[in-house]
């Protein structure tokens, strides 16, 4: 067992209630406010789950889980536990600079402690991030449940089935006609194909992308099949932490700053940018509170 007492404010059920919106997802569960998970820790599996108690000024967390013995298993669920709670996120400072802008100040008190969920496997950002290509969140995510189902290890921790996201080199065995069947489009199919063999043979080192810098990130990135730009921002913020990022270019993105900040105005990707000047250093903390205004709506309401 793995108890925290992390630094607030942290409102767990905020943080995690992103991955209930749009569906079930095998391999990150969270159901009535508990969060079931499978980590990797030097090519063993560590099946987990996550509770959280207190107020966003006093949180604590517990993680429960089972594996073999030896330091690594408790070290790898502290790692996940950290990216998927934002626990490295400067949110006071944040909220410090958040204070100045009119649209950001009303979002802090109704999203107190609001945090970063980082994906904790950066192969399986990119899977969902391409899974996520021109169609809606739903449908995404139903896709990539039958992929996870059908090429992950499923498991049971106290009695919830969970699945250890597909390795790279399972994905990268797989036939694209396969994932077609899933309802994948041939050119998906293919760039997930193509992802897992990249990285199988070395092509790419997803976890050496950590100490590049984000120009760098992006140029390695986009020279793959099917990531364009605005996946590899995603990727800065979300699967490597990078606090100043604004994927200009997701729809999602754009819809949120025209809404918000534009009054339902039509904007493009351009002026998008402009206005995230405004936010920096923090572009990736305040991209997320403005989506999640759009994804929370009771929440942004206060209610």
């Amino acid at each position: 067992m793995l108890r925290l007492r992390p630094r607030p404010p942290l409102d767990v059920d905020l943080t995690l209630r992103r991955y209930g919106l749009w569906g079930v997802d095998p391999a990150n569960v969270y159901r009535e406010g508990v969060f079931y998970r499978v980590a990797r820790a030097n090519g063993t599996v560590v099946p987990f789950r996550l509770a959280a108690a207190g107020p966003p000024d006093r949180p604590r967390v517990t993680a429960t889980f089972a594996g073999p013995p030896g330091p690594e298993p408790r070290a790898a669920v502290r790692a996940e536990v950290h990216r998927l709670l934002g626990l490295g996120a400067d949110l006071a400072g944040f909220y410090a600079h958040a204070a100045r802008d009119p649209v950001l100040a009303p979002l802090v008190r109704p999203l107190y402690g609001l945090r970063p969920t980082l994906a904790p496997d950066p192969f399986e950002m990119l899977v969902g991030a391409i899974s996520a290509q021109q169609v809606n969140l739903a449908f995404a995510l139903a896709t990539r449940a039958r992929l996870v189902r059908r090429f992950g290890e499923p498991y049971l921790v106290d009695g919830v089935p969970v699945y250890a996201f597909p390795a790279a080199a399972a994905l990268a065995a797989a036939d694209v006609g396969t994932l077609r069947a899933m309802q994948y489009s041939t050119r998906k199919a293919e760039y997930i194909v193509g992802l897992g063999r990249a990285i199988a043979d070395g092509r790419i080192d997803l976890g050496g992308l950590a100490a590049a810098p984000d120009d760098e990130v992006i140029a390695r990135l986009t020279a793959l099949r099917g990531i364009g730009r605005w996946t590899a921002e995603w990727f800065l913020a979300r699967a490597l932490g990078r606090p100043d990022v604004c994927p200009a270019g997701d729809l999602g993105v754009w819809r949120a700053v025209e809404a918000l900040c534009f009054r339902g105005r039509a904007a493009d990707p351009a002026r998008v940018r402009r206005r995230a000047r405004a936010w920096r250093p923090y572009r990736s903390l305040a991209v997320h509170y403005l989506l999640a205004a759009r994804w929370l709506p009771a929440a942004a309401r206060g209610a």
